[in-house]
């Protein structure tokens, strides 16, 4: 993916949020932070000017942490009413960004295990990562279907706005989600300039394809019986005709512009069939587009990090890194 002239010039002239006032993430509880991990060192809010669409009744932020292990947390926030991002700065910056949109199901968001663990990752190989708190399709906004990649394209945008003030290049801001977030991470590729909300700013003047995107054990198909029935019931609903089916299908939307693209799945998900990366896989390549994809056999589903460690599957962070190489980004 190309800036022109004009993009880029944007980008530096766009006036960036302030890092003040900002949202805070949701805080570990009773957990005490692990000794030399690091926390966000910033938040920016996505809108504001106020979250468009707004329902009748906002939802109520939820922190639900599920883990039962005393210093490792795994939370799930709900109810999201003000989407925003939480900012992982490396100690040297290569001058990448990557968006990174964890997984829940449509339901909710996975912060720990597909958000700040993935963000420390990248943050300690030089890359700036923004993990993304989205609001949810099933919570009434008025973008219904679009409400999550409305959130995705502000952040895009917001991140390249930002670029010139934080000494990054906004070319190179890249995109990679899990499960659900794997299915915005794809939505986010293939539909990038959908108009899904009205500009608020300067910064909505900026691209939203990303550089390159890794749709990580994606749902994709909105279409049974390959579908995951909660994340397709949440977005489109449970009696949704098949045109719907259709327009929230990322492999029914790809196109020459869609950016190259990074998949990994494993064989014995029983909870996303594999058969969700193979269909992308195959309209990727029908439209011409690169793609690298990873198989492995075992692996289940939402391993991310830690559920990957001891096994054949905890490489594909780092096979990532090395296609990414290839394509230029980092």
């Amino acid at each position: 993916m190309k800036l022109d002239r004009r993009s880029a010039l944007l980008a530096g002239l766009a006036t960036p949020l302030a890092a003040a006032a900002q949202t805070s993430p949701p805080a570990l509880a009773d957990k005490p932070v692990p000794a030399g991990l690091p926390e966000p060192s910033e938040t920016i809010d996505l809108w504001p000017k106020g979250v468009p669409g707004r329902p009748a009744r906002l939802p109520v932020e939820t922190v639900i942490e599920r883990s039962s292990e005393a210093q490792l947390a795994d939370r799930a926030v709900s109810g999201i009413a003000n989407p925003r991002l939480v900012v992982f700065r490396p100690r040297i910056a290569n001058g990448a960004s990557v968006l990174i949109m964890p997984g829940g199901g449509y339901v909710r968001v996975v912060i720990d295990r597909e958000g700040y663990e993935m963000a420390r990752w990248f943050a300690a190989r030089g890359f700036t990562a923004y993990v993304l708190f989205y609001r949810l399709p099933g919570d009434g906004w008025a973008a219904g279907p679009d409400t999550a990649l409305s959130d995705a394209q502000r952040a895009m945008r917001l991140i390249r706005a930002r670029a010139g003030r934080d000494g990054l290049n906004p070319e190179k801001v890249g995109a990679i989600g899990f499960s659900a977030g794997g299915h915005l991470c794809a939505d986010l590729a293939t539909r990038f300039a959908a108009d899904t909300y009205k500009p608020v700013d300067a910064a909505d003047k900026l691209g939203a394809q990303p550089f390159v995107a890794a749709p990580i054990y994606p749902v994709i198909s909105m279409t049974a019986p390959i579908a995951h029935a909660g994340s397709r019931e949440q977005l489109i609903g449970k009696d949704a005709p098949p045109a719907l089916e259709a327009a929230h299908s990322p492999d029914r939307n790809v196109t020459k512009a869609t950016p190259p693209c990074f998949l990994v799945h494993a064989e014995d998900d029983g909870t996303v069939p594999v058969e969700n990366s193979l269909l992308f896989r195959a309209a990727l390549r029908a439209a011409g587009v690169p793609v690298e994809t990873h198989l492995f056999t075992a692996g289940g589903h939402g391993f991310g990090l830690r559920r990957a460690a001891g096994k054949p599957a905890e490489v594909w962070p780092e096979l990532f890194l090395s296609w990414a190489q290839t394509q230029g980004f980092g």
